[in-house]
């Protein structure tokens, strides 16, 4: 069973891949706004990763006997400079969220749940994957810049993507 202390911080991690999941889907929404279709699967793809990753600890908090309490998802921002400013704050929100899973693994640790920890091993190994992608299409983005033909073959490449890639 689920001590308070873990389960809050369980449920606090949960509101944060919901967010997650609602800014990538934003970053989608804007991307197809700008006829990039490629980005905006690239992104769609990632926010339904962010809702499996939420999900999995819904689970696994009911699975422990503890209480899944939803709270209020805070609006994503709409607007962005470009693809590459998109990309770069997917980077820096991954990096985020990557501390964030840290300190959940650091409570997990303190309050000796030693079966949240385990749980929390996938999420940390998920996270270095998912830093890498992210900073992937920035540095290719730094490359080709915002415009142009290499732009649409990366936006095709991004079209590609296939979960849990």
């Amino acid at each position: 069973m689920l001590n308070k202390t873990v389960q809050d911080a369980l449920n606090q991690h949960i509101n944060r891949e919901l967010y997650s999941s609602y800014l990538y889907l934003a970053m989608s929404a804007y991307c197809e706004s700008i006829n990039l279709p490629g980005f905006a699967h690239w992104l769609r793809v990632q926010s339904q990763e962010e809702m499996d990753h939420a999900l999995k600890l819904f689970d696994f908090v009911n699975l422990r006997q503890g209480r899944v309490m939803l709270q209020p998802i805070s609006q994503p921002p709409v607007e962005f400079q470009s693809p590459r400013d998109v990309m770069q704050q997917t980077l820096e929100h991954e990096r985020q969220v990557t501390t964030l899973i840290n300190r959940l693994y650091e409570v997990a640790v303190r309050e000796e749940d030693y079966a949240t920890q385990v749980q929390l091993h996938w999420f940390i190994t998920e996270q270095a994957e998912e830093e890498k992608a992210a900073s992937d299409v920035v540095e290719q983005l730094n490359l080709i810049g915002d415009q142009g033909d290499a732009l649409l073959l990366l936006d095709q490449r991004l079209a590609e993507r296939r979960s849990g890639e």
